[in-house]
């Protein structure tokens, strides 16, 4: 079946909705449990917690983090040679199910460390193998850059949904004679993945042949005729280095991303004014703002990518939208500077900035994500090779696991400096490797054109 027919003109095919819909699903359950385990495991064990060390438990949720984002290449791995990935998609979410419903029972660090276990294989299952198939729905390579920003709205929606209710119910709704509801907190995660298991196995029917079979034997083959293993050509190659090229940038991107939590965490608990109307906004709700302005960003910015792409020059090339990302981030670190000007540069903790400079520093850090994460996918989906669809995907977050595991250190190095300064490198580092990535736009992009002329004379 031609994915040709799942696309009707000017409108997403329907499995695209099932793809985006499952890792809204997946993304709910990820980032409630990801808030609860650091919650979990350092709560006193009076109120249902595990009385464990900040320390040790910051570690361990680290590990959540990172590890989830290395281990999609090994699934990618799989998928690019051995099944299909429509079928371990599924596969990948009961695994994580599982995973969440062993959090529900823990009741020692090892048992959370199972849990964290499970969900990072589930992961390596699920995450890079959903984006490759639903990239496999679209014939015209264009509606790629539109269809992964509406893609990163539905992960956001399951992501602000998750962060925001996990705080109410685990803190009054299941709460119980001083208990806290962590437990029926992670079992609803548990049951969020198995769910968006079933829903994904439901809407099969509306994939066509996409990720029936490993990617190395084509892009929709239902029935393949073996071959002798192929080297990649010239072309090829010159596009893997591309996306391994995006993909260093990708590193710098996520550490200073990563950074701003950290950043708006220690500055807004001391320097701004929190009060809005006699209530005392939570700075967790930080959290919800970035997937909040995420979701509404993303059908704008799609509509963006369309309207240039119909243009008789074409799109803008994706070096150039990894610059402004990079641009953006640069400008959210600055909005902490003007906070810091307008209270008072080193002033005592008593005075003040107003919360708008937090909310703006929070929509330009999204701004910035939008143009950037989704982004990625849709350019390894455009130019990977098809055999080697899989891991590149996981390549492309692999980036994210370096950084998951280096902004910790950074952020031990810049605490010796005074943080005016600190917060006012950070964007020129930004603003030097965006400034890179436009001036080699035109070299960089010939890494990713069709040579098979070239080819054909040779």
């Amino acid at each position: 079946m031609s994915t040709t027919s799942l696309k009707k003109k000017n409108k997403f095919p329907l499995g695209f909705y099932i793809c985006s819909t499952t890792f809204s699903f997946e993304r709910a359950a990820y980032y409630s449990s990801k808030y609860l385990i650091y919650m979990f495991l350092t709560a006193s064990m009076i109120t249902g917690g595990l009385g464990i060390e900040k320390g040790q438990a910051a570690i361990m949720q680290s590990n959540l983090v990172a590890w989830t984002y290395l281990s999609p290449i090994i699934g990618g791995w799989i998928s690019d040679r051995w099944i299909g990935a429509r079928y371990t998609i599924p596969i990948g979410m009961l695994i994580m199910g599982a995973g969440y419903y062993v959090g529900s029972i823990a009741d020692s660090a090892s048992m959370v460390n199972l849990m964290i276990f499970l969900v990072v294989v589930g992961t390596a299952f699920f995450k890079g193998n959903v984006s490759a198939v639903n990239g496999q729905l679209f014939d015209n390579q264009e509606d790629l850059d539109s269809a992964f920003s509406v893609q990163y709205s539905f992960v956001n929606a399951g992501a602000f949904i998750g962060t925001t209710a996990v705080g109410v119910l685990y803190l009054k709704t299941f709460a119980k004679n001083g208990v806290l509801g962590f437990s029926q907190c992670f079992l609803i995660a548990a049951i969020l993945c198995v769910i968006g298991a079933v829903w994904f196995v439901f809407g099969w029917r509306f994939l066509g042949d996409a990720g029936k079979r490993p990617f190395k034997e084509g892009i929709v083959a239902e029935k393949v005729e073996k071959t002798k293993h192929k080297r990649l050509t010239r072309s090829e190659k010159k596009k893997v280095w591309a996306i391994i090229l995006i993909s260093v940038f990708s590193v710098v991107f996520w550490v200073f991303w990563y950074l701003t939590y950290l950043a708006v965490y220690d500055y807004g608990a001391v320097f701004v004014d929190m009060n809005v109307g006699g209530y005392n906004v939570p700075l967790a709700w930080f959290d919800s703002l970035n997937s909040l302005v995420c979701i509404v960003l993303g059908p704008v910015l799609a509509a963006l990518w369309l309207k240039l792409s119909k243009r008789p020059k074409g799109d803008m090339s994706l070096f150039k939208k990894t610059g402004l990302g990079l641009i953006f981030l640069g400008l959210a670190f600055l909005t902490l500077v003007g906070a810091e000007i307008a209270r008072g540069v080193g002033a005592a903790d008593t005075v003040k900035t107003s919360i708008v400079w937090i909310i703006a520093f929070g929509v330009l850090l999204s701004l910035g994500e939008m143009l950037f994460s989704p982004l990625g996918n849709s350019f390894v989906s455009k130019y990977a090779p098809k055999r080697a669809l899989g891991v590149l995907m996981g390549v492309w977050t692999v980036a994210t696991f370096i950084a998951g595991l280096g902004y910790g250190y950074i952020y031990n190095f810049t605490l010796q400096f005074d943080m005016i300064k600190v917060y006012s490198i950070i964007p020129v580092i930004l603003f030097v490797a965006a400034a890179l990535l436009f001036v080699f736009d035109k070299k960089l992009s010939t890494l990713v054109e069709e040579e098979d002329s070239v080819e054909i004379a040779k």
